[in-house]
């Protein structure tokens, strides 16, 4: 099981009524534990091969960065702010191959579709709620993304 799926995972059940998760897959077996009033997750690997068993540590040691707040960007953006709409993995196009959505410097249209963010194997399209100018593209292709995290500037 991969890092970003975990993740997702973990803030799936962060955000949700559920207390424990467990998933079982060919590689191994996981379970997400919701922690008391902290509001912090706590994962154990059950039954993991050799060769993915150096990488529990790791693994472990992921969710700790979100217990606290995230840092914050250098300069505030200036401009009207596309945020996230949901948890899941951000990409700026339609297929891999594919020509991006928008670059820097794009215009766009409300309703305008701006990205996809692929949400437990669903592709959702993200778009414009306002028309104008794309003058920063805060997330990498690939990358995952929290609930409201900036994604777009638009003036």
């Amino acid at each position: 099981m991969d890092l970003r799926k975990l993740k997702t995972l973990i803030d799936l059940v962060s955000e949700s009524n559920v207390s424990e998760l467990e998933i079982t897959e060919a590689e191994g077996k996981v379970r997400i534990v919701k922690g008391g009033g902290a509001g912090q997750q706590m994962m154990a690997p059950m039954v993991m091969p050799a060769a993915q068993a150096v990488a529990a540590p790791a693994l472990a040691a992921a969710p700790a960065p979100q217990a606290g707040a995230a840092p914050a960007p250098a300069a505030a953006p200036t401009g009207h702010v596309v945020k996230s709409p949901m948890v899941g993995t951000f990409y700026r196009s339609a297929s891999p191959g594919a020509k991006p959505f928008l670059e820097i410097g794009s215009q766009v249209k409300e309703g305008d579709t701006v990205c996809i963010i692929e949400a437990m194997k669903i592709l959702n399209e993200i778009e414009a709620d306002k028309a104008g100018t794309i003058t920063q593209i805060l997330v990498e292709n690939g990358q995952a993304v929290e609930y409201g995290q900036p994604l777009f500037v638009i003036e």
